[in-house]
């Protein structure tokens, strides 16, 4: 049984091994076999990294989190370090002229996820271990029940374990300050009362959340014994240790943690910054050719927004256009009852379009879920993932409904939890390409959706439509924004003051925004890349094959790859071209 695809917006986060262990079986597979030696690395590498992640396979082989928190100290970084820079050696003395095209494929995967877990070691990346809206404190709170006690008693375990994670997440933040590599201070003021919440014991703690969703078929004494459990660890275990880190925190990290902003200021900035640009997007470009193409991008669709504005029928001038939908009440919800219900639907309205945009559909539906309260005051407007989609309720005069077609396409269908829901149901592969996330090639499906709802027919008013614009406009604007902070100098007020000029977000959103590209180099240049790249495939497949063109083969020669680097997708979307615009049969589904 293959493995869930674990969406998040880097690759995939890789944890600490107990015990050491070899990169690679000692015994060699017979000369010449390259598909076996290739195949020999990667799965070894997949059996160590679930012990190095506190992973393990259930009975359906579904990859899970096992009765610990993973180890995060030094002499576990630096034995991964090792581990991976032999297994990357050991790929790529493959002649790759020698493997069959799927075992390309999967070697392209396995060097670039590997190459990035070295460049995160090697640059110390765990010595600063959150951002601005995405905290190792909260991680691994669930959003509900489990299936079964056995999964109740591994959760216990983690938080038996917290104590211990959470020092050794604290020891890696004082190396991390002694050096100067820090969350930018700016960025993370507030994030310290995210920890909060954690603090209260028994049943109003977030920890205890899954005990409240208990399966109607458990027997109620069993259910009764882990609720006991339950209360006795947050409150003798998880809560001193969410007090001590918060004490840290708010004591001692955030009044050190540094005042410069820009990644190109730390230690060895200028090549950290490229590592993390080419991580993110998987491409070999340079923070100035990524600048000049969100220049380009900005006037392009600077003016399509004009055109927008005109067909609205407004009179003014767009800046005026723009504070007219941040402030008129006509464009936001009045209660997160009527965002929600907005949001669902959209997400209902992309159902029906499906059958004419994408030939496989999976089985799967997600949800429509609000950001957990705990989160949400820092937190984006949306995200997606395989059980459910989330929609920001906090503070509604921040969160425009004519922004939220493009956010319900992006984030939940045919974007991120539609995506999960393929993964699940999709074809066999290597149990690490079904665990692995290419920012280039997600976030750049994700936005790619919002502009295919123009063809789906999503869009009903120049209002929405205009905030399909808005939402391409934030992503071309990160181009300008996150090379100008992290390359060019630019201060945060200069970010925010170029975002109010370019895009109609509120002013909540934009602040939020910029803090996260502060925190999070390189992530945000992913998503507009990501998506030219589609378009331009798109582009050329409608140019060559003419009436021959399907777009429901189209996606489906992208979102069969499963997520890659974006040089595997240009390989693939040359083929697609070559053969006509068909597809091979699709592989049988895992049972």
């Amino acid at each position: 049984m293959r493995t869930i695809l674990l969406l998040a917006a880097a690759t995939i986060l890789i944890a600490p091994a107990m015990a050491a262990a070899q990169p690679v079986a000692q015994a060699q597979p017979a000369p010449g076999k390259a598909d076996t030696r290739l195949k020999a690395i990667y799965d070894a590498e997949w059996d160590w990294r679930l012990k190095e992640m506190a992973r393990e396979e259930d009975e359906e082989g579904r990859d899970i989190a096992s009765d610990r928190m993973p180890r995060v100290d030094a002499a576990s970084q630096q034995r991964r370090l090792a581990y991976w820079t032999k297994a990357l050696a050991d790929v790529r003395a493959i002649p790759k002229s020698d493997l069959s095209a799927e075992e390309q494929v999967n070697a392209a995967v396995f060097e670039t996820m590997v190459e990035a877990d070295i460049n995160d070691i090697r640059y110390k990346n765990y010595e600063a271990p959150f951002n601005s809206d995405t905290f190792f404190w909260t991680s691994f709170t669930p959003r509900q029940g489990f299936k079964d006690a056995a999964s109740y008693r591994r959760y216990l375990g983690r938080l038996r374990d917290v104590p211990r994670y959470f020092d050794e997440e604290t020891v890696n933040m004082r190396a991390g300050l002694a050096r100067g590599f820090t969350v930018p201070q700016v960025s993370v003021t507030g994030r310290d009362k995210t920890i909060e919440p954690y603090l209260q014991t028994g049943e109003e703690n977030p920890l205890y959340t899954p005990f409240k969703d208990m399966l109607a078929s458990m027997p109620e004494a069993e259910k009764a014994r882990l609720r006991a459990e339950a209360r006795q660890v947050i409150d003798g275990q998880a809560v001193p240790a969410y007090t001590k880190l918060l004490a840290f925190i708010r004591d001692e990290y955030l009044p050190k943690a540094r005042t410069n902003i820009g990644a190109s200021t730390l230690p060895d900035g200028k090549a950290y910054y490229q590592a993390m640009i080419e991580k993110f997007t998987t491409l070999k470009l340079t923070p100035a050719q990524i600048h000049k193409i969100g220049l380009s991008e900005v006037a392009r669709i600077r003016a399509e927004m004009e055109a927008t504005k005109q067909e609205a029928k407004f009179e003014g001038s767009l800046a005026e256009f723009m504070t007219f939908l941040r402030t008129d009440p006509q464009f936001y919800a009045k209660t997160p009852h009527e965002l929600l219900a907005d949001a669902s639907y959209w997400v209902k309205k992309a159902d029906l379009k499906l059958k004419d945009t994408i030939g496989f559909l999976p089985r799967y539906r997600h949800g429509i879920l609000p950001v957990p309260p705990a989160l949400a005051p820092i937190y984006t407007g949306g995200r997606g993932g395989l059980e459910s989609c989330l929609f920001n309720t906090y503070n509604l005069p921040a969160r425009p409904l004519y922004t939220l077609p493009s956010l319900a396409l992006h984030e939940c269908t045919p974007g991120h939890s539609f995506q999960a829901a393929l993964a699940l149901e999709g074809p066999d592969r290597p149990a690490f390409r079904d665990n692995i996330y290419f920012s280039g090639y997600g976030e750049g499906w994700g936005l790619y959706t919002e502009w295919l709802g123009t063809v789906m027919g999503i869009y009903e008013t120049p209002y929405q439509n205009f905030g399909r614009l808005t939402y391409e406009m934030w992503r071309a604007v990160r181009l300008v924004v996150d090379t100008g902070i992290h390359e060019y100098g630019w201060s945060r007020d200069r970010a925010i003051a170029y975002m109010k000029e370019n895009v109609a977000l509120s002013d909540h959103e934009i602040t939020t925004e910029v803090d996260r590209y502060i925190a999070w180099p390189g992530q945000a240049v992913a998503y507009k890349l990501g998506e030219l790249q589609i378009r331009r495939h798109r582009n050329e497949a409608e140019e060559a094959l003419g009436p021959k063109f399907d777009q429901r083969k189209f996606h489906d020669a992208i979102l069969a790859l499963g997520s890659v680097p974006l040089p595997v997708l240009e390989a693939r979307m040359k083929q697609f071209i070559a053969d006509g615009g068909e597809n091979p049969p699709r592989p049988a589904t895992a049972p």
